[in-house]
């Protein structure tokens, strides 16, 4: 089983966002059994919130459920726990480097799964107000994401 956690700051908007879409792309490729997805913010500001507003609407308008996500905060734990950790941003990957070593995880920049533009940070939509945007990035990374962990896992049977 592989697990997936993105963060952004504070768990309301990128990251729940990409929690949902992946959640998605897993489920059409009926790969639920094999990867799990979580999201977490580097801030405890939101803990137990909903997802934003702004994320819930283009989530709706792309017919993509967010059913039973709620905010959380990152946990040094998290690194025991999940094979790719995904920072939204370059703060947030600088926070999450100051909270625990690698220990063997992959921890990435978002970004580095988005080959169509050459921005370093997914922008946070609760200061730009653009969800569109941040929608087809995530949308872009997750399909990028997916077949990385597909690969990876294709590779690790073939040496088996």
């Amino acid at each position: 089983m592989i697990h997936v956690l993105f963060v952004c700051l504070g768990n309301i908007c990128r990251s729940p966002m990409a929690e949902a879409i992946l959640r998605d792309l897993i489920n059409k490729e009926g790969l639920s059994d094999h990867i799990t997805v979580d999201s977490a913010g580097i801030g405890h500001w939101h803990v137990g919130a909903s997802p934003h507003e702004g994320t819930r609407d283009i989530l709706d308008q792309n017919r993509i459920s967010y059913e039973g996500l709620a905010a959380r905060q990152v946990d040094p734990s998290d690194w025991d726990r999940f094979d790719y950790i995904i920072a939204m941003d370059q703060k947030n990957m600088r926070d999450l480097q100051g909270i625990r070593e690698k220990n063997g995880v992959v921890v990435k920049m978002f970004m580095d799964y988005v080959s169509t533009h050459d921005k370093k940070d997914v922008p946070d939509p609760y200061f730009t107000g653009n969800f569109d945007e941040v929608y087809e990035l995530i949308s872009q990374g997750c399909v990028g994401l997916l077949e990385e962990i597909k690969q990876n896992d294709r590779n690790k049977e073939e040496l088996s």
